[in-house]
């Protein structure tokens, strides 16, 4: 049983003024990361921070988002485990993608102008999907704690491409419109996945096939994402940031009790 603590509106209304959060942060820390020259060193934001959002998008995708979907697919009387097909495939694709990216980064040595793009083309996509995520969210509960997770991995996020923008043969101007692509992704997806939620009543496999794609998407944030440099792959061993992931799948657990 879910426990409402506001209504439809006054949640619609929360989850706007956090998506403006968001999206003030990205232009904050990517503007910054724009004036920065390709001799500046690379600082990116890591660490505990890091690795309790990791923790919050590893509960988000397993216990809320992929319960959730396979939930409503039981309902339906759908016997095909759809919400875990759906969410593996997600993981693949966004693996896919950036494992495409990485590539090409490393084969086009000197041309910088395409290893920007890739980049944004790549957290572009990864931006939509968390988007999505955030805007299907139906607790506040959850959309609070999703919030602080985007928030965290958001900042890192627009930095680390602020900085790839600002180091490429772009122009100043080309530069920050590409990066404000970026920043746009997180709020149309926020608007696609509250859109679908809102129409949950009259298509709910569709909400449910959307959960499994927030799950699938929340989980590679929490695994997979960055590769070589994620929190639960390369630095597993160092015991604070692994504190913070398990903090942050705790509390996932927690919300659980209310949502």
């Amino acid at each position: 049983m879910r426990i409402i603590l506001f209504e439809p509106m006054s949640s619609i209304a929360l989850k706007a003024g956090l998506v403006v959060i968001v999206v003030i942060v990205s232009l904050a820390t990517g503007k910054r990361a724009l004036r920065t020259r390709a001799s500046d060193p690379y600082k990116p934001a890591l660490g505990f921070g890091e690795a309790f959002a990791a923790g919050i998008f590893l509960g988000a995708g397993l216990i809320h988002m992929l319960g959730d979907s396979q939930s409503a697919f039981d309902a339906a009387n759908v016997n095909y485990p759809f919400a875990m097909v759906t969410c593996g495939a997600v993981m693949l694709l966004l693996l896919w993608i950036e494992h495409l990216a990485n590539q090409g980064s490393e084969s086009q040595g000197g041309n910088k102008k395409l290893v920007a793009f890739s980049a944004v083309l790549m957290l572009s996509i990864h931006s939509l999907l968390m988007g999505a995520a955030f805007g299907i969210s139906t607790s506040v509960a959850l959309t609070i704690v999703i919030f602080i997770a985007v928030l965290a991995h958001k900042g890192s996020a627009s930095f680390a491409l602020g900085l790839e923008l600002g180091r490429s043969n772009f122009s100043a101007s080309s530069a920050w419109r590409l990066f404000l692509i970026f920043v746009a992704m997180f709020p149309l997806g926020a608007l696609l996945g509250q859109s679908v939620s809102s129409a949950s009543e009259a298509h709910p496999l569709v909400e449910a096939s959307i959960s499994a794609v927030a799950a699938g998407t929340f989980l590679f944030f929490g695994t997979l994402h960055g590769l070589a440099t994620s929190p639960m792959i390369i630095r597993c061993c160092n015991q604070r940031e692994f504190v913070g992931a398990v903090a942050g799948f705790a509390l996932m657990a927690v919300v659980a009790i209310w949502t």
